[in-house]
């Protein structure tokens, strides 16, 4: 047992229980076990075994795991169909906050019932889009901020995660990969149109341009969409998941980055790095080191943690609510359409 189990419970740390024990939910477990105001009291998920594998109290029914334990924060990291019923629970079992992993819902009408009864119970309901948490998104719009770009004029992000080749890509990870219908987009892509508007705010028009190049699979795995904004600027995100990119591990930034301005320009590689060149020099400076953290994304899960632990903690305010969240499918749903039809989509305020 590590000493993040071990740790020993206090009276007035926030208690907190997960649902599921899937694939992704170690990054969820192993955060929560890092952060000194929390308690990860238990874990419910369908297989018994699976949830005893985290090393606390092990459930195989999430109801029963609530009623016993009566957590302040509830984190879901079930598959998208059980969302809706898993949020209904933690609101009858007086969650204070609800943690919910993407795709939301599955839908965009089951995501905007669940936000509707997390708004009337008056309960935070916070989607887990983690990727806006990871740290050289958060100094890039730092020095956004600051004014060192100038006028940004251009966002490009190339996925390449170079995982998607051949009869097993996605096997020995994901697999349920292989058999969305809808891929690129709503699995991996949502990451960039959350992070776009985290750096950008919200576009006046989509288009997208998508294609499958894997047989093996069901949906969409390249292809690219644009959002164009009121100023002229505009955020390209180029992905194709067969082909990789220069890094030891393809998928901690999962490829590259560049963010333009009227006074220079930002660049990510993919090993978490930052450097700037200013207008008109040749010379690229170091902006950041890449990140120590060995986890996922450059530690981006316990990131969102602990920002939603200040938010309940001490009253700082709350990205990524469930009302806000809602744009980010309406945003996919719009680039499908773009894609299908061929056309660019304009968006109304």
């Amino acid at each position: 047992m590590s000493e993040s189990k071990a740790k020993q419970p206090d009276a007035s740390a926030l208690k907190v229980a997960g649902i599921g024990a899937g694939y992704f939910s170690r990054f969820h477990y192993d955060g929560w076990q890092r952060i000194e105001e929390c308690q990860l009291l238990a874990v419910a998920d369908l297989s018994l075994d699976k949830a005893q594998a985290v090393g606390v109290e092990a459930y195989d029914d999430p109801e029963a795991m609530l009623r016993a334990t009566q957590p302040d924060v509830v984190d879901i990291v079930s598959p998208p169909e059980t969302h809706l019923e898993m949020i209904t629970l933690a609101l009858k079992a007086g969650a204070r906050a609800i943690i919910c992993q993407k795709p939301f819902c599955g839908s965009l009408v089951k995501a905007e019932r669940a936000t509707a009864l997390a708004e009337e119970a008056a309960t935070p309901l916070i989607v887990h889009e983690n990727f806006r948490f990871q740290p050289w998104y958060r100094r890039i719009r730092s020095e956004m901020e600051a004014g060192r770009l100038g006028d940004i004029l251009q966002v490009t992000f190339r996925l390449r995660p170079g995982d998607g080749q051949g009869p097993w890509a996605y096997l020995d990870r994901q697999p349920y990969f292989q058999m969305m219908p809808r891929f690129l987009l709503h699995e991996t892509g949502v990451h960039w149109i959350d992070t776009f508007r985290f750096l950008l705010g919200e576009p006046a028009s989509v288009y997208a341009d998508l294609r499958r190049l894997n047989p093996a699979i069901a949906g969409e795995d390249a292809g690219y969409f644009i959002f164009s904004y009121p100023n002229g600027a505009r955020a390209l995100f180029d992905g194709n998941r067969l082909l990789d990119h220069a890094a030891e591990n393809h998928r901690l930034t999962m490829g590259e980055c560049a963010v333009e301005g009227t006074e220079g320009e930002i660049r990510l590689l993919g090993d978490g790095s930052l450097s700037f060149r200013g207008k008109g020099e040749t010379a690229w400076q170091p902006l950041a080191e890449p990140p120590r953290a060995d986890s996922f994304g450059g530690d981006c899960v316990a990131a969102l943690q602990r920002h939603v632990v200040a938010g309940l903690l001490q009253g700082a305010p709350l990205e990524n609510q469930a009302g806000s969240y809602l744009q980010n499918m309406r945003l996919e749903l719009a680039l499908y359409e773009s894609a299908e039809s061929g056309r660019r989509i304009e968006l109304h305020p």
